[in-house]
């Protein structure tokens, strides 16, 4: 895998985290600690993004 198509996957799971994350802060059903769970899982991918990018 290159490192371009690298980044554009890591960059689509982080809009679709993003997206997830919306979703769950309106539904009364998602617990505090899923919402967490996915934020945590979107700020390492975006700490994955920014150190690739900057090589």
């Amino acid at each position: 895998m290159t490192l371009s198509s690298h980044l554009h996957e890591l960059r689509k799971k982080h809009e679709a985290l993003s997206d997830a994350v919306e979703k769950a802060q309106r539904s009364p059903a998602s617990s505090d600690a899923q919402i967490a769970d996915m934020k945590k899982q979107k700020l390492k991918i975006k700490e994955e993004i920014t150190r690739l990018s900057q090589d």
